[in-house]
């Protein structure tokens, strides 16, 4: 606890706020933060890590795996095909390993490396700059855009708006198919879809998550990261003093003043002026408003662009770059960041067992299920040969994707008689019912109540050694 670094709860930076006094009758927006477009480094890896996330998210649909959709989470089937793996319901645990495995990659990176994840691999983040890189091609730059909200209604403003919005409508729709595509199969999606054919449960998820979309990443974009997003509240949990984050280097910055490029560096600093200009290219820059030079915050999400712009400010001046940069607080203090600490280590080793037991659990399931009901109508009832028989109905649940041939048999149940067919076919995924009849001489009954097994094991493929026993009973209270 005493090695968290304290998170300051300052709020965002005055953003623009059009003068509405001196345009009475022009159309002016809310308070907004108009973020200006960077290029360095962090940018570019940010980037590629959005076209990696997004490249994903839109082929992943698409591809098949041995004739039906690799992945398919069908919720009106109460099934998720993931490639070669079928889940159920009653596979939910492994859906817990997943998420606690998620959990704990989180936490590890987060203590490394800060909300690196916010910053480089967030779906809200990245399709918040998809939105943002519209603005600026239809609207132009930050200063355009500001001098365009704040110029009254005309018929270039108005094209500019509506192409602009009809751009992110056109992005949410995409996105929205992709993500609905997730849930049915994709390809008779986007057909139905755009020939009216699909059904109104469909068209109403699909026009949801367009509206979510379009709202999150057009219009609420930090309000998300700020307010709503939990994350935000409880990172500091897991920073300590080695962590990697966006920060300022106050010693070296302070004090901050604008000054002449032709200046040199030794110069100010004999007029006690830092390497900060104070140019406010960070703030502009910032996805969530915020002023980094006012210490880490929770609004922060570590995307790197005021790193960015600051290093191209100082690269102007001929002044080291790194003013703002990834770094520790043990290095702002002037000493050696610890890559290997307990903290660290403890997230790293719990991640690899949960991993491994996750592995575990997917490499030992039996991708079979099998449920004996009996009769309930009548306890038993005696054959025209004198033999005791009691019914029963088998439930087998094909948990693979493949057609398979079962052997039902009986375990521990002396001189029963199968009567009825003891060789079935399920095809992947289906449930078959199937009545089954046990008969056996009275005088082979020593008890009431006989517990028995049915056995139930694949016969058409002799690589497959996958059976399961389910347990029941034999009565006969006339014994």
């Amino acid at each position: 606890m005493s090695e968290r670094i304290p998170v300051k709860v300052i709020s965002p930076v005055k953003v623009h706020k059009p003068d509405s006094s001196q345009h009475d009758n022009h159309y002016t927006p809310r308070s907004r933060i108009y973020v200006r477009a960077v290029s360095g480094t962090l940018e570019n890896f940010r980037r590629f890590f959005g076209l990696i996330f997004l490249s994903v998210f839109a082929i992943l649909p698409w591809i098949q795996y041995d004739g039906h959709q690799a992945i398919l989470l069908d919720i009106g089937s109460q099934r998720f095909n993931i490639f070669g793996l079928t889940l159920w319901p009653q596979d939910l645990t492994l859906l817990a390993w997943i998420f606690i495995v998620a959990a704990f990659a989180l936490f590890f990176i987060t203590t490394f490396a800060g909300r690196v994840w916010c910053g480089f691999m967030c779906p809200q983040t990245t399709w918040t700059f998809i939105y943002i890189w519209f603005e600026e091609l239809i609207e132009g730059s930050r200063h355009q855009r500001i001098k365009l909200d704040e110029r009254a209604m005309n018929f270039d403003k108005f094209w500019r708006k509506a192409l602009k919005h009809l751009a992110w409508v056109a992005v949410a729709l995409l996105t929205s198919l992709l993500f609905v595509g997730y849930f049915t199969p994709i390809d008779q999606l986007f057909i139905e879809f755009f020939t009216f054919s699909s059904s109104a449960w469909t068209v109403g998820f699909v026009l949801f998550f367009t509206f979510c979309t379009y709202g999150n990443a057009g219009w609420m974009r930090e309000i998300m990261c700020t307010h709503i997003c939990p994350y935000a509240r409880f990172q500091s949990a897991m920073f300590d003093k080695d962590t990697f984050t966006v920060a300022y280097d106050a010693t070296r910055g302070e004090q901050r003043g604008p000054r002449s490029r032709k200046t040199t560096r030794e110069a100010n600093q004999e007029k006690g002026l830092g390497d900060c200009i104070d140019c406010n290219l960070c703030v502009q820059v910032c996805p969530t408003g915020i002023d980094i030079r006012n210490g880490l915050q929770y609004e922060c999400i570590n995307c790197g662009a005021c790193v960015d712009a600051c290093n191209g400010v100082m690269e102007k001046m001929n002044y080291p770059k790194g003013l703002i940069s990834f770094t520790s607080e043990t290095e702002l203090a002037g000493g050696t960041t610890k890559i290997i600490r307990p903290k660290l280590v403890g997230y790293a080793l719990v991640l690899v067992l949960m991993s491994g037991l996750l592995v575990f659990e997917i490499m030992t399931r039996v991708p079979l299920e099998v449920d004996i009901i009996r009769d309930r109508n009548s306890l038993y009832r005696e054959t025209n040969d004198g033999l005791i028989e009691n019914v029963y109905t088998l439930k087998i649940l094909n948990k693979s994707q493949q057609k398979q041939t079962y052997l039902i048999s009986i375990v521990g149940l002396e001189g029963a008689k199968f009567i009825g067919e003891n060789t079935v076919v399920v095809d992947g995924g289906e449930v078959l019912t199937w009545p089954i009849s046990l008969a056996i001489d009275p005088y082979k009954i020593e008890q009431d109540v006989t517990e028995f097994e049915v056995k139930v094991e694949v016969i058409n493929d002799p690589l497959i050694d996958v059976q399961v026993q389910e347990p029941s009973n034999f009565l006969y209270p006339d014994n």
